[in-house]
């Protein structure tokens, strides 16, 4: 198995990669990072909103709407957080990797040695399990709280 694609370095490489890398920070950090991401595109949103003649006349659905509409971005960095650590977590759990050796059209598997496999899953269960635990709660706040917004601004 090329180093690269091993389990153990792929985990190591998505720890130190600069989104991923976000949900292992301290939790105030971590959510400092969602917020400056839902401000950052606060701006945005309220300009695609004013372009709507119904909004424009009403001050309070603009930015009620444009905030609501704004948490789409932390829910995208936190999707493709999630994506990418419930991949790791896949590999690292399971008793045989998919590997490719030079392209998509040579693949091969490769079964762990023992050892190997212990390592792995004690970092599946005790490093990247929680870290999806967190995002996921995360994503369902995010996601409830969008849902609840719809219903009143439909009502």
């Amino acid at each position: 198995v090329p180093p690269d694609q091993r389990p153990l370095n792929e985990f190591n490489s998505i720890r130190n990669s600069w989104i991923n890398s976000w949900p292992l920070l301290e939790k105030n950090i971590f959510y400092r990072k969602l917020l400056y991401s839902w401000l950052i595109i606060i701006p945005i949103s309220l300009i695609i909103s004013y372009g709507s003649n119904n909004l424009r006349n009403n001050m309070f659905d603009l930015a009620f709407i444009s905030l609501t509409a704004s948490l789409v971005f932390p829910i995208l960095l936190l999707f493709r957080q999630w994506l990418s650590w419930i991949y790791i977590y896949k590999r690292l759990n399971s008793e045989r990797i998919e590997y490719e050796e030079s392209g998509w059209y040579d693949g091969q598997v490769w079964e762990k040695p023992i050892d190997w496999r212990a390592k792995d899953l004690l970092i599946a269960q005790h490093q990247v399990k929680p870290v999806l635990n967190h995002l996921e709660m995360i994503i369902i706040i995010f996601i409830s709280i969008i849902l609840t917004s719809l219903i009143f601004i439909i009502l």
